[in-house]
């Protein structure tokens, strides 16, 4: 199964955002979602201060900041089409 992290802060409106789509998207295709805070993990804060949310699939950013639909819909077929 396909592994999705959204990596988010508290308070973030973006990140909610993202998760609203990710959520949708999970009727559409079939993937694990994992939320980590990047507050909780000094080297994430470091890596992903200024871009957050970002979402990775199966270890790639596909995506980061203001997250749209039709691009994380892309790339989730991509990776399904690749296996």
């Amino acid at each position: 199964m396909k592994q999705v992290i959204l990596y988010t802060k508290q308070g973030c409106p973006l990140c909610e955002e993202a998760k609203n789509l990710l959520e949708e998207l999970k009727r559409e295709f079939e993937f694990q979602l994992n939320e980590i805070d990047i507050y909780q993990d000094d080297a994430l804060l470091e890596k992903y201060q200024l871009m957050i949310p970002v979402v990775e699939a199966d270890g790639e950013v596909v995506a980061f900041g203001k997250v749209e639909k039709y691009v994380l819909r892309k790339r989730l077929l991509e990776s399904t089409n690749v296996d």
